[in-house]
């Protein structure tokens, strides 16, 4: 009689979660902020939208499906909102994206960062499980913890702690601790954090981090830590790397090497690393992150989420074989390399092309690893 191999994820192929939004989920949305539909109809509409795209991933044989976001305009800002403590504010100016500036959006704290038993994650999770076929996992994302670290120009004002960073890191790794858990109570066992901090990060470094950076990515390591030492041992953590994704465009440019060893300290499952362009730089960093002696999977981001058309896959299994050198290939998997609709906006592509890459992404997986 076989026995069953569990899935382990990250999968060989597996995607990082945003999609394409729908003409229709976005006119949906454009009635409800006219007052034209009820949340429950827009809700309605959601699932309709949501449960089309998870048939889709499903057909193209991915072991774990998103809601592609569908629930949230921003990557980040719909989840902070949702925290107590916290709340959506229309800023100046938007974020600054290779000379593009994005639609206007930021977090106000004006109040003691804590957990919402209400928050409208839950509920979005809950409607998008029932969609999910069996044998099939739901993975959820949410943005990392650093995301959140107070930075006016990141437009995350703080008008409570008023500089007192550790008061407010130890509300908010509480405030997280408490909501992953609530995600796991409520089925989820495939969790990611999507964090752009790393990527800025490296961007404003050379070969080694900023020193005035030293103590942001040292509270994001223990926040992210207290995060993963407190999650079930069955709910899968992983996190994104990310240097932005608007419209096409990105925020940072540079190399993981500044930040390789504390993105080695990390208790998480698995990473997805942007290997996208050269942007990225080389997969030498990825030796730290092996040397660790974790048991965790390296996700490569090799296929673009910004443009259509098809990359090579000749050129992908070289660049597979090539990071091998520097990190098992047995623990090694292939991605797209962000997103495809970081905010409702999306990049620009047509469904087509973004069903096209993660096609692309699961046949080049398929054809260098068997499991």
């Amino acid at each position: 009689m076989a026995v069953e191999t569990k899935v382990k994820f990250p999968y060989r192929y597996d995607l990082v979660g945003s999609l394409l939004r729908s003409a229709h989920l976005k006119q949906a949305r454009v009635a409800l902020e006219n007052g034209q539909i009820t949340p429950k109809q827009l809700h309605e509409v959601e699932d309709e939208e949501i449960k089309t795209i998870i048939a889709k991933q499903v057909d193209l044989g991915y072991k774990a499906v998103t809601d592609g976001e569908f629930r949230r305009s921003w990557w980040h800002l719909d989840f902070f909102a949702g925290l107590q403590g916290a709340h959506f504010f229309t800023p100046e100016h938007g974020y600054t994206f290779n000379g593009e500036e994005t639609r206007k959006g930021g977090i106000k704290i004006d109040g003691k960062l804590a957990y919402n038993p209400e928050h409208p994650f839950f509920e979005g999770f809950t409607r998008t499980k029932a969609l999910v076929p069996d044998g099939i996992t739901l993975k959820q994302t949410i943005p990392s913890p650093s995301v959140f670290f107070p930075n006016d120009e990141a437009k995350v004002i703080d008008t409570y702690y008023k500089g007192d960073f550790e008061a407010f890191l130890a509300n908010e790794i509480q405030a997280y601790q408490t909501t992953v858990q609530r995600f796991y109570d409520l089925g989820c066992r495939y969790l990611q954090l999507d964090d752009t901090s790393w990527g800025m990060w490296a961007s404003f470094s050379k070969d080694t981090l900023n020193p005035d950076l030293v103590p942001l990515a040292e509270a994001a390591v223990k926040a992210i830590n207290a995060i993963a030492d407190n999650k079930p041992d069955d709910l899968t953590l992983t996190m994104h790397v990310c240097r932005g994704n608007y419209d096409s465009t990105w925020a940072g440019a540079g190399a993981y090497d500044p930040v390789a060893d504390y993105l080695a300290q990390l208790h998480i499952d698995g990473y997805f690393l942007e290997y996208d362009d050269e942007r990225s730089g080389g997969f030498e960093p990825l030796a730290k992150i092996a040397a660790n002696g974790l048991d965790q999977r390296v996700v490569l981001g090799l296929v673009t989420s910004k443009f259509p058309e098809l990359e090579d896959p000749a050129d992908l299994k070289a660049r597979i074989t090539e990071a091998s050198q520097y990190y098992p290939l047995a623990d090694l998997c292939l991605s797209s390399q962000c997103g495809f609709a970081s905010t409702e906006e999306g990049n620009r592509l047509t469904p087509d092309d973004q069903w096209g890459k993660l096609s692309l992404v699961r046949d080049v997986a398929k054809s260098v690893w068997q499991d």
